[in-house]
């Protein structure tokens, strides 16, 4: 059995070849980086193996690693060996910083980034930055499976990319090293790791905070190492990359949300054969519902364990102290708002900005 690659040819401009070699050579290309020979699509027979390359940054067992080997396991099934998922966790093929490129150059053909990551490309990702926009999962999945979702993935297109699903990790929690934090005030002069977003940026600033943004594979030594105060996660980041043995203080504030879009390049998808597509979304549909509500599961038990920890002091706020939060952050809309120009993305966060405005008012 051949191992096939569908990847973009940079030299023809773009134009999509089959690049062919035996499983042995698969493995050797993998490690030393070297292109494959290349072959015409017409010539890839009925048992050519299509590999494709999943890479992300978190831990194996988080919501994000657990869905990426469930999609493995449920695709080489179905498939009866015919397509081959490849699964690189824990950045060890590319970190959150480099992945977006490498899936560009058909270096791998998966990657699921945090919604934050994705916004040089696209600025109106930046939606799912926005403090307290959502009330629970279900406000994010009504947006992601809709129109907007719909929105993000035509302008995802136009750069080359394609958004298949979006998958889970819950909402963000705050943690620091220097003292709680419960109001809005307690924020002022602490400083916090950001992932590439303007809109946690401008989030921070709001309440005299500032951020940096680093990788996420850095995050664990800048905290140990105090380069930031703190930062901010889901339960189940801050728990599988023990990120609470660099803190002391934790806010369950629910203020953010985390979300991946599974990403893979326009031309890859468009040319692998239609049976094979149609199993592979078909995986992703299944999966998505299965890791969307695994990611709620983990996110209560891993909670528990986290309260259970000596040394980490949490804090959980009320609903009233939530408000208080929006009402501190309300300058992120107002900034998005004005920066957007999505004609879509923009009516509904407009929409959204005058009515918590007000009601803020009365």
């Amino acid at each position: 059995m051949k191992t096939v690659y569908i990847e973009p040819n940079i030299s023809t401009g773009g134009t999509l070849v089959l690049k062919s070699m035996t499983v042995w050579l698969s493995l050797i290309v993998l490690l030393l980086g070297c292109s494959p020979r290349a072959i015409d699509y017409d010539q890839v027979g009925a048992h050519d193996k299509l590999i494709i390359r999943f890479s992300h940054v978190t831990g194996e067992e988080t919501p994000k690693g657990l869905a990426a080997k469930r999609f493995k396991e449920i695709v080489e099934t179905r498939s009866d060996g015919k397509i081959e998922v490849q699964v690189f966790p824990n950045s060890t093929l590319f970190s959150d910083k480099e992945e977006l490129k490498a899936l560009k150059r058909g270096e791998i053909q998966l990657i699921a980034p945090a919604t934050s990551k994705v916004s040089p490309l696209v600025p109106e990702a930046l939606l799912f930055d926005l403090p307290y926009l959502f009330h629970n999962q279900d406000d994010v999945w009504k947006i992601a499976d809709g129109p907007i979702g719909e929105e993000l993935n035509q302008l995802l297109e136009k750069q080359g990319y394609k958004m298949l699903a979006v998958w889970d990790n819950g909402f963000k929690q705050l943690t620091n090293n220097r003292h709680p934090i419960e109001r809005p005030e307690d924020f002022k002069d602490l400083s916090f790791r950001i992932m590439p977003s303007k809109v946690l940026a401008k989030q921070f600033e709001s309440v005299g905070s500032t951020s940096m943004v680093l990788a996420f594979d850095e995050l664990y030594t800048a905290l140990e190492q105090g380069h930031v105060d703190g930062e901010e996660n889901t339960v189940s980041n801050i728990y599988s990359k023990k990120l609470y043995l660099t803190q002391k203080y934790m806010t369950k504030s629910d203020h953010g949300y985390l979300g991946y879009f599974v990403l893979t390049q326009k031309e890859f998808w468009e040319a692998i054969p239609p049976e094979q597509r149609e199993l592979l979304e078909q995986a992703l549909v299944e999966v998505t519902e299965w890791e969307r509500n695994l990611a709620l599961d983990i996110d209560i038990k891993e909670y528990e364990a986290l309260k259970a920890i000596q040394g980490l002091e949490i804090y959980e706020l009320s609903e009233e102290e939530k408000q208080q939060w929006r009402e501190a952050f309300y300058l992120t809309y107002e900034w998005f708002a004005s920066q957007t120009q999505d004609e879509i993305i923009k009516g509904f966060i407009t929409e959204i900005f005058e009515e918590g405005t007000s009601s803020k008012d009365k």
